[in-house]
């Protein structure tokens, strides 16, 4: 047996990444570290097929002795002389020679790792007494590394984002930018901050990800990782990296169509009402928390849906049609962050979908119930918390808070249907605002762009109410409805009848209605119509983008409804799972 034998044909994974022929120069570098460059290539290249437990080709490496010993074929390691190393001459040569170790359909060693080999053995191939080489994994980029990285890292350090000014898209950038660079010291992980920062305690301001984007990592990422730098850093040229969604995880969900019925149960336990002249207005208490919310009465009328071909800003999407609704109460002040903040923010790990990562069936629906992930930075945007309109919630977690609020409270209660928000909002009128024709008039009601303070959300409750008692219907902030958006959706929720709407199919578009601060009078028209797209969450760092947040939609907010008629159990189950949540 020759001595380019020396190595098994069975070293470990990795994709080949040394050009055929390619002869490898030696190093000008400091002297080589045997325990921190060597010592890493060895043990999870080499020593599992050359060690204390194989021999393959009658050569063993675990030991200086027995590496310098070689076979029947010559020494394996001269030092002083690569040239005279199986160990080395074997490495360079080209990838479809037969004798390359490793072979290539196993994975050659990069040509920084034949660098350190080469110039370790040069400098005299210096191995501190006593130590006898283990095996470890090897590590392979393209297998190990790149996932991690694209799934948990590249969304938020690419050309585009670059946070901390690191780019984890190609080699170069990767090893070369960010604010404390370089981040990858090969052979170095506990200096490579590519390891260091995901090793940090879970609620370090420091950790990669942060909490708030799904980290920590598993132990076993964060263990390669540190392998991966350990053993050079290997970063095949070749490779670009792209940002991708994680896969699922299972979760278990507990919130299922058997815990509504559960909360089906109870309110029907404990509505009272039974018929239109029941219907009272009220102030209830989140049992949680006691913050008050009022409710108001909406009898139940025919009105026509939609806006007049005359009606000044009149878009092509307003097309009319005469619908019937039901009594309903509804909210008369968009839901607060004092009512919504204690549903979004919680002690309990939860997983991407919400639930809770620790659970016991014998827990209060209300706590089972899918909640907000932490959110990446307050969602108030500095406007404002208390008495302030909460904001940025997608309509899933809008849906979600109405089931919550509706297991505590014994009352159900829902986002309203596009008919019941427009039906609410003209109260009685068919005009284009409920006072009337001239938007100069929306000064007493709303606040838009006109003269909203700093450009801003304000207050609620601090305007005049509509002759329903709903406060802030225009303007504040625009308002959730549970349907998917459909240009010409009027004639079908006609069909349907006022209190049922459209469905969702897809994760866009949803209806919005109202108007926000920002906005001109047109867009406060009762029957203005707005639908969401994906820029309402285009800055949020997630892969995939959170089921929870609008990052982008800072005007964005919901008020609550309470139909008389109790729904069926499936029909509550489709009202607080409408909306789409994964794109």
């Amino acid at each position: 047996m020759t001595s380019s034998r020396l190595f098994s044909s069975a070293c470990l994974l990795a994709a080949a990444v040394f050009a055929p022929g390619h002869q490898v120069r030696a190093l000008s570098a400091p002297k080589i570290d045997f325990q921190t460059q060597v010592r890493p290539i060895l043990e999870s290249a080499c020593t599992h097929c050359h060690g204390a437990d194989k021999d393959k080709g009658d050569f063993r490496m675990h030991t200086l002795e027995d590496m310098r010993k070689g076979n029947e074929n010559g020494p394996g390691l001269t030092p002083g002389d690569p040239a005279k190393s199986a160990i080395y001459t074997t490495l360079i040569l080209p990838a479809d020679d037969d004798m390359v170790m490793p072979p290539s359909k196993e994975g050659l060693l990069d040509a920084s790792q034949i660098l350190v080999i080469k110039s370790w053995i040069e400098q005299g191939a210096e191995w501190p007494k006593g130590v006898v080489l283990g095996v470890k994994p090897r590590i392979d980029f393209a297998k190990h590394i790149q996932p991690i990285l694209e799934q948990n890292c590249v969304s938020c350090h690419n050309p585009e984002k670059a946070k901390g000014d690191w780019i984890l898209t190609t080699r170069k950038q990767a090893f070369e930018t960010g604010e404390n660079a370089p981040s990858i010291l090969p052979f170095m992980a506990e200096k490579s901050a590519i390891y260091t920062s995901t090793a940090l305690p879970a609620d370090h301001d420091d950790l990669m990800p942060p909490a708030k984007s799904g980290g920590p990592l598993k132990k076993e990422e964060i263990a390669m990782l540190k392998a991966w730098v350990e053993q050079g850093a290997v970063w095949p040229e070749k490779i670009t990296l792209k940002a991708r969604a994680k896969e699922a995880v299972a979760s278990n969900n507990p919130d299922t169509l058997e815990l509504v019925k559960k909360i089906h149960a109870h309110i029907v336990a404990t509505s009272k009402e039974k018929a239109a002249a029941d219907m009272k207005p009220y102030e209830g208490k989140v049992p949680k928390t006691g913050v008050k919310y009022k409710m108001v009465t909406i009898p139940a009328g025919e009105f026509t849906l939609g806006t007049p071909d005359s009606e000044k800003g009149r878009a092509d999407d307003e097309a009319s049609a005469q619908v019937k609704i039901k009594p309903f109460w509804m909210g008369a002040y968009e839901v607060t962050w004092d009512e919504y903040e204690p549903f979004q923010l919680t002690s309990d790990g939860r997983n991407k979908d919400g639930s809770r990562k620790a659970w016991k069936p014998t827990d209060k629906p209300e706590d089972l119930i899918s909640q907000p992930t932490p959110p990446y930075q307050p969602m108030d945007f500095g406007m404002g918390r208390n008495g302030f309109p909460a904001i940025c919630m997608t309509q899933h977690a809008a849906n979600k808070y109405c089931q919550w609020l509706s297991a505590q409270t014994g009352h159900f209660y829902r986002l309203p249907t596009e008919a019941e928000w427009e039906y609410a909002a003209r109260a009685g009128s068919k005009t284009a605002y409920f006072f009337g024709d001239d938007p100069a008039g929306l000064k007493d009601y709303a606040w838009y762009f006109e003269n909203a303070p700093n450009f801003q959300y304000s207050l609620v409750g601090k305007k005049k109410p509509n002759p329903w008692g709903l406060y802030d219907i225009y303007g504040n902030v625009c308002e959730w409805c549970l349907d998917q958006y459909q240009p010409d959706g009027f004639k079908q929720i006609a069909s349907l009848g006022g209190n049922q709407w459209i469905g969702s199919k897809t994760p866009y578009p949803h209806v919005a209605r109202g108007g926000h601060y920002d906005d001109d009078a047109e867009m406060l028209r009762s029957g203005a119509r707005r639908s969401s797209e994906p820029g309402w969450k285009q800055q949020d760092p997630q892969l995939p983008k959170s089921i929870w947040y609008l990052t982008d939609a800072t005007w964005l907010g919901f008020r609550i409804v309470r139909p008389l008629e109790i729904p069926s159990v499936e029909e509550m189950h489709k009202a607080w799972n409408n909306g789409v949540a994964r794109e």
